[in-house]
């Protein structure tokens, strides 16, 4: 991507390491099953979307804690490896770096358990501090694993800065999040679990997708891109819906596609790139993370879209 071009990306939020066990089926409540490898990888929503948009071409400023442990050591040397501004990632003296123990099975679907750590910490005040910096035109990118006070803080002083704010809302909550929260929102991507809690609706279909991305709409995001799976991205905003489809693959591990895909639409955006551009290029992306494993590990180059 054009260095001269692009509008920088702040990612406000997690930082994990993963923990991931491979299965040939996820175990069901109270029972244990035989795993196979095991292997570390760095990960947290926030990383991981910073990694996805970095490795795209971004210019990408991370703002997180972590603990003072061996995993808050290797979390920030991959960061740095991937060219991230760590400046605003914080070390907690407290508490420990937030990890999720993650079962992968043979289809390539997961389940994941995250202990949040430090990630827990992250104050709308280390927000305020990040963000007295933030340049009119920039791209954020905020996630749920971190307190609701340091996600509605970034969105208001987004909104002041006239920045573009991309929300993935996961983990979502039992319920609508704040309409003055969706107010600030210029791009919200659920995916078809997140869409029912929020708006109570179940997503099958693409007629059960429009609704729910319409209801959405109508709780005060300027944008949804509903995400499908193989299916593709239901995108809506008032009066219009969009269905993006994405490339098939075979799917080896779907840890991070959600994250990637949101990385990948910010670095899109930051490009110059129109929102349905941006959302194709998401899907793509993700569509090619799905093929390797891993969280972090997994995030494809520009070179590998190219």
């Amino acid at each position: 991507m054009d260095q001269s071009t692009r509008a920088p990306v702040y990612v406000i939020g997690s930082l994990n390491t993963d923990l991931v066990v491979k299965t040939g089926q996820l175990p069901a409540p109270g029972q244990t099953v035989l795993g196979g490898d095991f292997f570390m990888s760095p990960g947290g929503k926030g990383g991981n979307q910073a990694v996805a948009a970095a490795r795209l071409g971004a210019s990408v400023s991370m703002v997180a804690r972590l603990g003072t442990d061996i995993f808050a050591d290797a979390a920030m040397a991959s960061l740095e490896r991937d060219g991230l501004t760590c400046t605003h990632v914080s070390r907690d003296p407290d508490r420990p770096s937030g990890v999720a123990l993650i079962s992968v099975d043979a289809a390539g679907e997961n389940q994941i358990v995250v202990a949040p750590g430090a990630n827990a910490a992250l104050s709308p005040a280390d927000v305020e501090h990040a963000c007295g910096e933030l340049p009119a035109g920039a791209l954020v990118l905020l996630q749920l694993e971190i307190p609701m006070e340091a996600v509605q803080r970034t969105v208001a002083i987004a909104a002041e800065r006239h920045c573009r704010v991309i929300l993935d809302p996961a983990p979502a909550p039992e319920g609508p999040l704040p309409r003055d929260l969706l107010g600030g929102v210029y791009l919200l991507t659920p995916n078809e679990t997140e869409a029912q809690r929020l708006t109570g609706l179940k997503v099958t279909d693409q007629d059960s997708a429009r609704t729910a991305a319409g209801a959405l709409i109508d709780a005060g995001a300027a944008h949804v891109a509903l995400t499908l799976g193989p299916a593709g991205v239901c995108l809506a905003h008032q009066n219009q819906t969009t269905f993006v489809p994405a490339p098939q693959v075979t799917a080896v591990d779907s840890t991070a596609a959600g994250d990637c895909f949101n990385g990948a639409v910010a670095a899109g955006l930051a490009k110059g790139l129109d929102l349905i551009a941006s959302v194709e290029f998401g899907c793509l992306a993700a569509a090619m993370s799905v093929t390797r494993l891993g969280a972090q590990d997994a995030m494809p180059s520009a070179a590998d879209i190219a």
